[in-house]
């Protein structure tokens, strides 16, 4: 769709939808998500006073999909619709065709897995702050014991603990994902590099990053939630994850609590 559609208008709607038209197609941009249309899907574009429709194509038999966005410019629409429509027009290949899987939604909210790593990755500066702090503190006191200390055995307790975290809250994600969760196999999309799809319950199609992994993998998300993708990993390294981290997580801790108690052994001695 590159021919001419630099010349078409940005349509803005209500609630803030922004529908444009790029190298790749259209991208109607939500406050929650972006939908990717790609040119092999689209049927057309319909322009109804300040409301854009945008139609896919459909097997025969088959109702298309709609996707709308309100209350844009009206002249701006018609100019809009007819723009496209004007290259799909050009199209030579059979109309027998689901624009389904040409219509690609990706969720801008936060994922579980960014919520957990953001989570983890507080927790992890913080306790290397205090280590920090304690050094600093320690040294202003001429107590360098404390910071002979504390950088062995407390970086080893930090490192331990939350590299031990990491593996066990995962692993206890995918297990509960396994028991709970859909699992469904997500295709490499031609859109963007390491981009996949898959289809969820509805028939919407959802794509997500995850780098070079193959042209197919499996993903597994919530019942209520099917954008909360998570990506397995192998049943080995699930099987490290589960119980090195569970190794790594007490020991890190008891490491860390003694750790605290021989600091404050040296600090309170003398």
């Amino acid at each position: 769709m590159s021919t001419s559609i630099s010349s078409l208008p940005v349509l803005r709607g209500r609630g803030g939808a922004v529908l444009s038209a790029e190298d790749i197609g259209l991208v109607l941009d939500l406050p929650g998500e972006q939908v990717t249309f790609t040119p092999d899907g689209l049927g057309r574009i319909r322009a109804q006073g300040c409301s854009v429709l945008i139609e896919l194509r459909a097997k025969a038999g088959t109702t298309p999909r709609v996707h709308r966005i309100d209350d844009v410019d009206e002249v701006a629409a018609t100019a809009f619709a007819d723009g496209v429509n004007a290259i799909l027009a050009n199209r030579t290949d059979s109309d027998d065709v689901d624009g389904a899987p040409f219509a690609v939604v990706r969720s801008l909210a936060p994922t579980w897995r960014t919520r957990f790593h953001r989570r983890l990755l507080r927790g992890a500066l913080w306790h290397l702050l205090a280590l920090v702090v304690l050094c600093v503190v320690a040294g202003a006191l001429g107590k360098w014991d404390v910071v002979i200390l504390t950088i062995p055995v407390g970086g080893l307790a930090w490192l331990g603990l939350w590299s031990g975290l990491y593996g066990v809250i995962r692993a206890r994600r995918e297990r509960w994902l396994y028991r709970h969760g859909v699992m469904v196999t997500a295709t490499r999309a031609t859109m963007t590099r390491g981009g996949y799809v898959y289809p969820d319950a509805t028939g919407t199609y959802r794509g997500f990053l995850h780098g070079e992994a193959g042209p197919a993998i499996t993903v597994a998300h919530p019942p209520e939630d099917p954008a909360d993708v998570l990506v397995p990993v192998a049943p080995f390294t699930h099987l490290v994850d589960t119980y090195a981290g569970a190794v790594l997580v007490v020991c890190g801790g008891l490491l860390a609590l003694l750790h605290v108690a021989m600091a404050v052994v040296f600090l309170l001695d003398g």
